[in-house]
């Protein structure tokens, strides 16, 4: 079980991306358009302004039951070790153990 702080940091994370999106996209957008350099390193000043954590590639992928970000399935949103648990009590419909 990852720790609680880590949890609620990664929460803060997505609300923070969600709240800054649309300023995020303006200003990105502004800057391919405008040809002069110092109206670019203008925008880019401003897209730094914006907290570090309001930036998308900041989310890390989490287990949803268990909060490991490690050995994460995008498939299922489960990491490695409760993918292989839940697998073997057949809970997940469709998946077998491959055997040969």
């Amino acid at each position: 079980m990852a720790k609680k702080s880590l949890i609620e940091k990664e929460l803060k994370r997505k609300k923070l991306a969600i709240q800054h999106q649309d300023k995020r996209n303006k200003l990105k957008a502004a800057i391919k358009k405008t040809s002069k350099l110092n109206e670019q390193l203008k925008l880019q000043k401003g897209l730094q302004k914006l907290p570090r954590n309001s930036a998308p590639i900041r989310i890390r992928n989490r287990c949803w039951l268990t909060g490991r970000s490690r050995g994460y399935y995008r498939d299922f949103g489960l990491s490695r070790h409760i993918l292989r648990e839940m697998a073997h009590n057949c809970l997940l419909p469709g998946v077998i153990k491959a055997s040969w």
